[in-house]
């Protein structure tokens, strides 16, 4: 700890570095690791559990007709009759969709009947599918008018499936329609979060570092401590976002802007891009600086929740927030220019009762980063003493003989 401490004086002699790391007393938070609390919050994507849980119960069925010991012709004609009739089902539905699509071809489908007529039938599979059952029941149902039999038979099943739309019944559960716009990136919070990456973020966070250095130079090395040099993104659950951060909490000032980056966007010729530093003051009186902000998107969340034309509720909010910082943790991670520029603040301010909790849960990420250059630096060092040491014994000079030799490598 002391060679860390040792290490950023000698960087920071002009004013002396306040950071954690070289004052142990500054951070008397717990252990606690945001990043515990984070992965609680934020659902993780869904897996397979679905499907495995299907294999059982088909499992269980197969072992409930052994025991009863059904006829075999018995158990293969309610088999295929009963995929009949889903594949029934799903042409009855599929007809019940074109009438609608029909209506919108020209702007939908670019005119193209035939891909509307799939887009409703899904031709490739079940169509083909639904012929072949047909005929295998034809063939399995007993009795001597066949054909009349199938007939009284599909006819019931076309009945009950057009009953289930018109009230309703087959419509995809809630949390069905949510893996399949998770799957398809099709949420709102999903298309924010490319949105904030691909027009904002994606353009300031390579830069970052160098404004923060011209920063300095301009300003008395305020931001001496480069494990911190990021830009800390606020992410409120509740998506109540602040325009002032000291409004908020008053240990929070607002320092000074980072210089403007100006870049051609869109048609607009040098626009600019800048962020801020704050001072954040902790609970013993000691100081901190970084760069932090909101994550600007989440002001649309909760502005569609405040709007009733959005059908927009707070549970939808809630959701959507969670499903925004995912998404942007996985975006950010597969770029390498933004590698260790950001850090992401989750928290949830819906039950926050003490008025500085935003300064403390900064605290706490600056802490940890803190942390995490500690143990950085001591691996290093353990690692770099172990070579060392086999180096050593690599180059030491072992003489089989009983005269004293000469150190030298030459033999002189």
């Amino acid at each position: 700890m002391g060679a860390v401490a040792k290490e950023h004086q000698i960087k920071n002699s002009g004013e002396g570095c306040q950071c954690s790391v070289c004052h142990p007393s500054v951070m008397p938070y717990t252990e606690e690791q945001p990043s515990d609390e984070t992965d609680s919050v934020i659902p993780k994507p869904r897996g397979n559990r679905a499907q495995h849980m299907s294999h059982i119960f088909l499992a269980m069925c197969v072992f409930f007709l052994y025991l009863t010991e059904p006829s075999l012709d018995h158990v293969l004609q309610c088999i295929v009759i009963h995929f009949t009739a889903l594949q029934v089902g799903a042409l009855c539905k599929g007809i019940c969709n074109f009438a609608e699509e029909f209506h919108h071809v020209t702007s939908r489908y670019h005119g193209n009947y035939l891909r509307a007529l799939s887009a409703c039938l899904e031709l490739n599979r079940p169509a083909l599918l639904f012929l072949g059952l047909c005929g295998v029941a034809y063939l399995l149902l007993p009795g001597e008018e066949t054909g009349l039999r199938l007939c009284w038979n599909l006819i019931p099943m076309c009945l009950c499936q057009l009953l289930s739309i018109i009230f309703g019944l087959q419509r995809p559960s809630a949390a069905e329609i949510s893996e399949m716009y998770e799957k398809n990136n099709c949420n709102v919070a999903q298309g924010l979060a490319w949105s904030y990456y691909t027009g904002y973020l994606k353009i300031i966070l390579p830069c970052l570092k160098d404004s923060i250095r011209d920063f300095n130079r301009a300003n008395n090395c305020q931001l001496n401590c480069e494990k911190t040099w990021k830009l800390h993104i606020l992410i409120p659950l509740s998506c109540d976002v602040s325009d002032d951060l000291q409004k908020v909490d008053s240990h929070l000032h607002f320092i000074k802007n980072l210089p403007k980056l100006n870049v051609d966007r869109a048609g607009i010729k040098r626009r600019s891009y800048k962020n801020s530093v704050y001072r954040i003051i902790g609970e013993n009186q000691e100081i901190n600086y970084c760069v932090v902000e909101y994550a600007t998107p989440l002001q649309s969340l909760y502005a569609m929740s405040q709007d009733e034309n959005a059908a927009f509720s707070r549970q939808d909010r809630l959701e959507q927030a969670k499903l925004f910082c995912r998404a942007l943790e996985e975006i950010l991670q597969r770029c390498k220019d933004c590698s260790g520029c950001y850090r992401l603040i989750v928290y949830d301010d819906s039950e926050a009762n003490d008025k500085h909790f935003l300064s403390k849960a900064i605290l706490q990420h600056i802490k940890q980063q803190h942390q995490e250059e500690y143990t950085v630096d001591e691996r290093d060092r353990d690692h770099t003493g172990s070579q060392n040491l086999e180096s050593t014994e690599v180059d030491l000079l072992i003489s089989g003989s009983d005269q004293p030799m000469s150190l030298h490598s030459d033999g002189y």
